[in-house]
């Protein structure tokens, strides 16, 4: 049958609306997924105790009646509330309750827990008189979080640019003065561990992350954080030329010039000098840098994760898996960092990774559900 022209204008407007619509459907589906799984994340982790505060709640299976925050959650909830403001879906004053959260849990130092300080504690609960109460000590990674988001806020919002900038500079100044060894050149764990603590040389991998310290020597004019990027990415590259994986642990005993991964069980778990969920994060924390020695570091576990047929939970630095299940707490920091690295021969990673997203963002473990979203509102852009 021949068609007239009518009919063939009809066909070629449907075809143009049916490729349109693929078109629009495949350009926008990845914005659909990172604003559901925002929302989800929000809606299902971050709690209110008051009007004009939050916390993150990462209590075993996301227990509302007995929640826990942790300085660590504080810092993922301002950095991820960053990256949806950026996206129109989170305010301003989203982000404030969790500053004021932070404002009103900060930490005291000093032989009797006397003096102040603006590094936050490092975790809150209720106890068994359903107290909300406040251990003492710091932990460093939560504080360098919530520095980082206060630099970010300063850019976000220019008009309260001041107040968070100011913030910043505070919450810097104490975290080099209580949470630095001057000898190693290096942040340690917190503000607990001093010159007579043993744990004086200990450096947690995952405190390494040289975009952000670069950041906060820019936000706050101190050049200390360029000193202490040095010194702990050369530690790094130390632990990751040990082994053919290029995999570090999640904690090393370090000086001036050397690093070694620590014992089992010498500060948390018996993997505690295995790749596990400390060290995991170490991608995610190199991806971004433009600092060769983190792209080295980066690259080279990037090519061990790549020829894996699908990556664990956890390894041993010589390669071997710890157990034989996936975790998105693994997955979501190497996709991150493939995401940022495109075509340069870790696709295959992009690709097998994105199971990730194929699932319900999880309601029951805050870690793999904040590595999963910051990992879809940074990838999938």
């Amino acid at each position: 049958m021949k068609l007239n022209k009518y009919t063939w204008i009809f066909v070629g407007l449907i075809a143009a609306v049916y490729l349109g619509t693929l078109l629009w459907v495949r350009l926008t589906n990845p914005v659909y997924l990172q604003q559901n799984m925002y929302r989800t994340w929000e809606k299902s982790y971050v709690m209110h105790p008051r009007a004009d505060q939050s916390f993150v709640n990462t209590s075993t299976n996301n227990n509302h009646q007995k929640p826990i925050a942790l300085s660590e959650s504080q810092g993922y909830g301002m950095w991820i509330t960053i990256m949806a403001a950026k996206k129109g879906w989170a305010s301003r004053q989203d982000f404030d309750r969790f500053v004021n959260y932070w404002l009103a849990h900060r930490d005291y130092v000093g032989d009797q827990h006397q003096t102040p300080t603006y590094l936050m504690s490092w975790r809150q609960y209720y106890n068994r008189h359903h107290q909300w109460v406040a251990d003492v000590n710091s932990a460093t990674d939560g504080d360098v979080y919530i520095d980082m988001a206060l630099a970010q806020a300063a850019r976000q919002w220019p008009s309260k640019a001041d107040y968070y900038r100011s913030l910043a500079k505070k919450l810097s100044s104490d975290i080099l003065a209580y949470e630095y060894n001057p000898q190693t050149r290096a942040l340690t764990v917190g503000d607990w561990v001093t010159k007579d603590s043993p744990y004086w040389r200990l450096m947690r991998t995952s405190d390494v992350m040289p975009f952000v310290f670069k950041t906060l020597a820019e936000t706050t004019g101190d050049s200390r954080w360029q000193t202490v990027n040095n010194a702990m990415l050369d530690r790094l590259v130390d632990l990751s030329r040990q082994h053919q994986t290029g995999l570090v642990p999640d904690f090393a005993w370090i000086t001036r010039n050397s690093a070694k991964p620590v014992k089992p069980k010498t500060i948390s778990t018996k993997q505690d000098g295995s790749y596990d969920f400390n060290a995991c994060r170490v991608p995610m924390m190199m991806a971004v840098s433009d600092d060769s020695r983190a792209q080295k570091v980066l690259k080279k576990m990037l090519r061990f994760f790549s020829h894996q047929q699908y990556v664990t939970a956890g390894y041993s630095l010589n390669g071997k898996r710890l157990v034989k299940y996936q975790s998105a707490s693994f997955s979501a920091p190497i996709f991150f960092a493939v995401s940022h690295h495109r075509g340069e021969g870790f696709d295959n990673l992009f690709d097998s990774q994105k199971y990730i997203f194929s699932r319900p963002l999880t309601r029951k473990n805050y870690y793999d559900a904040t590595l999963t979203v910051i990992a879809a509102l940074e990838g999938l852009n």
